[in-house]
């Protein structure tokens, strides 16, 4: 479906009390927005919130004026919500609370379907843009197994990683060693390679902490605390390239 149809498909309910309201729209969407996938349909507040926390959708339709507790009432049941909200309403008059709400759009009953597809096209913009926020912000921290349990840790506090055997230690700017029960493989793979480089089979740096690099005695690297780190000599040649590019991009 021209523009919508190479998107990833959006899991959405819909929230109405009215049957027709609920069943029209929900074959509107499955009759022009084939790349919106109804998970399921709520006809009060009350069901809503369950459906929502289970199916955990990407979207909700969402009716404002229902008997008891209105659309309004659901909302602020999730104060942290990891869903975008449309309101179809046949009423003009709530506009501006459900943008106060945080509302993406307001469809209007009977609802028109290009408008429709142009919110499709908006929620579609708004979930890429979340998925990459929240793949920049998962890259700035790692998990750290613990004997007890786990913490977790800025990318900036680690100076590098250092294999020892069957662990690894983590070594943080304050001076503290973790020890882990992992490979360094393990945690090569997690890292974002922009800001760190595997410079030996037992030692893998993170490039913003890199001081010096000298090619005597095989080749080295000095890091800001003075650790002095062996880079293998197979590894020179890439080393040098990847501390050029991230030297180019962190000016």
């Amino acid at each position: 479906m021209d523009k919508q149809s190479s998107n990833e498909v959006l899991r959405a309910i819909i929230v109405d009390d009215e049957f027709h309201g609920r069943e029209n729209l929900k074959k509107i969407i499955e009759t022009y927005c084939t790349d919106v996938s109804i998970l399921a349909v709520a006809d009060s507040t009350v069901e809503a919130q369950l459906l929502i926390k289970k199916h955990l959708p990407d979207v909700i339709f969402l009716d404002i004026h229902m008997p008891v507790l209105d659309g309004f009432d659901l909302l602020s049941e999730f104060k942290e919500r990891d869903f975008l909200t449309v309101i179809v309403s046949a009423h003009e008059k709530y506009g501006i609370a459900a943008l106060k709400q945080g509302a993406v759009d307001y469809l209007l009953k009977p609802v028109n379907i290009k408008e429709l597809r142009a919110t499709i096209i908006k929620l579609h913009e708004l979930k890429a843009k979340r998925n990459t926020s929240n793949q920049t912000l998962s890259q700035e921290k790692i998990i750290i197994p613990t004997s007890h349990g786990f913490t977790v840790v800025h990318l900036d506090d680690i100076l590098r990683f250092e294999a020892e055997g069957s662990y690894v230690n983590v070594v943080t700017l304050d001076g503290r060693k973790v020890i882990v029960s992992k490979t360094l493989k393990e945690f090569e793979d997690q890292l974002p390679d922009s800001r760190f480089f595997r410079v030996h089979k037992s030692h893998l740096v993170n490039l913003k902490f890199v001081k010096e690099f000298s090619h005597i005695d095989g080749g080295f690297i000095i890091l800001t605390n003075g650790e002095k780190i062996e880079v293998s000599r197979r590894k020179s040649a890439e080393f040098l390239s990847e501390i050029k590019k991230y030297l180019k991009h962190n000016k």
